[in-house]
């Protein structure tokens, strides 16, 4: 899964990168996005030009009359069938990050890990959104991360991970006209084997108050 990573680039940085028609003026350092938190994903127009739109980390979900679950994640193998289907095939974006974390489970607890593909300032996760409308009238646009098998390095962690978008991917994922499960599930695959740097970093990532650059530090 994934359920923490970081934004940590200026707003120019991901303007530049993902070819945005103008340059953000709300995009700051987040070294420990957590759920349920705002943050900028990226969209498609019909036209063709790309903007920046912020929206809350985890899409709700009815699952009975008055309970409602944040779905922070989407796993790959449903998405073409009940509930994600609709979403999917219609309403995708660019989630931007520099890296994410994930606990490894042991006898001492679970040990977080932060890991990005080697080599790279930033990147982007195939994401999804929607709308929902709470009880009081009000709207809220929402995103999800796809998610997939894991990898060699990420089998040694966790049973799943992020999809992480090959950069020439990037286009057909959020290109509105591409929507069609034979053109979308071809890009839900994992990340190419000893692609990925990964290292043990602090315990002080646990908690979603700890917002600073000493999280990303090998510990």
């Amino acid at each position: 899964m994934c359920g923490r990573y970081t934004l940590s680039v200026k707003a120019g940085v991901v303007a530049k990168r993902f070819g945005l028609a103008v340059k953000p003026d709300d995009v700051r350092a987040n070294y420990n996005v957590a759920p349920s938190q705002v943050m900028p994903v990226i969209l498609e127009s019909s036209d063709g030009k790309r903007y920046l739109n912020q929206m809350h980390w985890g899409i709700p979900r009815m699952l009975g009359k008055d309970l409602v679950k944040e779905l922070i994640n989407t796993r790959a193998d449903k998405a073409f069938g009940g509930f994600w289907k609709r979403t999917v095939l219609g309403r995708r974006c660019l989630v931007p990050a520099t890296g994410f974390y994930e606990w490894q489970a042991g006898k001492d607890g679970k040990t977080p890990f932060f890991i990005h593909p080697k080599d790279t300032e930033i990147f982007a996760f195939a994401g999804i959104w929607d709308v929902w409308k709470g009880l009081d009238g009000q709207e809220m646009q929402s995103y999800s991360i796809m998610t997939t098998e894991p990898n060699q390095e990420m089998k040694t962690i966790h049973t799943r991970m992020p999809v992480i978008l090959r950069p020439e991917d990037e286009e057909r994922w959020i290109d509105p006209s591409n929507n069609t499960s034979e053109g979308l599930e071809s890009l839900l695959f994992p990340s190419a084997d000893n692609s990925l740097e990964m290292y043990e970093v602090s315990r002080d990532v646990n908690s979603p108050k700890t917002n600073d650059e000493h999280l990303l530090l090998p510990v």
